[in-house]
């Protein structure tokens, strides 16, 4: 975050969801890049930090356990913060199609329980992650900002929900919040093998066959986790911008992949001769055939840009699970 192009330097960061995937690379680089971060893990009778429970930057890193949900709580933890990167959510699709409350209560209410907070404390900047899948489905492609929030299954409707009342606090409120709907991310130290690329990369390397749950032809755009950490903060050092404020903004590769390439280049670079097995026909349930978003207004905005290809990205994805052995897809009926 630049100090030349922001009205005040943030001093003080909470992250929430920083337990998990995204949140954990994005508090390990703020806390890399000098700033005092509070990290929001959720609430668990083991006192774990999930993703962060193996941090090189353990001592460095503040940690709180509770719930977004909690009014009173977010109103504690976002005591003494001047930045929220708000990424606490259920994410993965399946699990909201199975059990859709669960999914509007963590990723709706809260949201709005969380920004609340930061309205009364005055927060300075609130960056918010919401999705891809806050569109739904569009025959045009790419999709723009400016497309309709047209969700028809229940993560969908769940981020949908959630970006227009993150939005709704600057226009009403004042509340410095930006955006982003990025497309699908992926990188070294993902444990949810429900994902494509942490299974598949997993299978790969222990020679067994990536298996795919579609017939392969459904076509999904990739942003590498650290672009993605980058453009988070591209935002937050410029939230005193009116063309940012209240603003949402995509970023993703560009274009779209079938997933069945995708796999196949896993299974290339992990070279170990193993081939992706198709089970699945069409598309799984809840999810959408085909999707990609374009990345032009954050570009023109901002002058951000990803820096890590696909094949690159995928190289340093197998290269984390190769190093980490003990971190890998365990393997099916062991």
């Amino acid at each position: 975050m630049n100090e030349s192009t922001s009205k005040a330097t943030p001093k003080s960061i909470l992250v929430t969801g920083a337990d998990g995937f995204i949140g954990s690379h994005l508090t390990e680089i703020l806390v890399q890049a000098g700033y005092r971060v509070r990290a929001l893990c959720q609430y668990n009778s083991f006192s774990s930090w999930g993703w962060l429970d193996n941090s090189p930057y353990h001592a460095d890193i503040e940690v709180v356990l509770g719930d977004v949900r909690d009014p009173a709580q977010m109103h504690s933890v976002c005591q003494g913060v001047d930045t929220v990167f708000h990424l606490a959510a259920e994410t993965i699709v399946s699990t909201v199609q199975a059990s859709p409350i669960q999914g509007f209560e963590s990723n709706v209410r809260g949201t709005w329980t969380l920004l609340q907070a930061c309205r009364e404390l005055g927060i300075q900047r609130v960056v918010f992650a919401s999705s891809d899948k806050a569109y739904g489905a569009h025959e045009e492609l790419p999709y723009r900002e400016d497309f309709p929030l047209q969700p028809t299954a229940p993560y969908e409707a769940s981020k949908a929900a959630a970006d227009l009342i993150a939005r709704s606090y600057w226009h009403s409120y004042g509340l410095p919040v930006a955006v982003t709907r990025f497309a699908n991310i992926y990188g070294g130290g993902d444990l949810n093998f429900s994902r494509l690329i942490p299974e598949a990369a997993s299978a790969a390397l222990d020679g067994r066959p990536p298996v795919l749950r579609s017939d392969g032809s459904p076509e999904r755009d990739f942003l590498y986790v650290e672009d993605a950490a980058s453009a988070y903060l591209a935002l937050a050092d410029n939230l005193h911008r009116d063309d940012v404020r209240g603003e949402a903004f995509n970023a993703g590769g560009g274009r779209a992949y079938p997933v069945l390439e995708v796999v196949q280049t896993i299974a290339r670079l992990a070279d170990t001769g193993v081939e992706p097995e198709i089970r699945g026909s069409g598309n799984p349930e809840g999810e959408i055939d085909r999707q990609y978003v374009d990345p032009s207004k954050l570009r023109e905005t901002l002058g951000w840009e990803p820096t890590v290809g696909l094949e690159e990205g995928l190289r340093r994805t197998i290269d984390w699970y190769r190093e980490h052995p003990e971190a890998r897809a365990p393997t099916p009926g062991a």
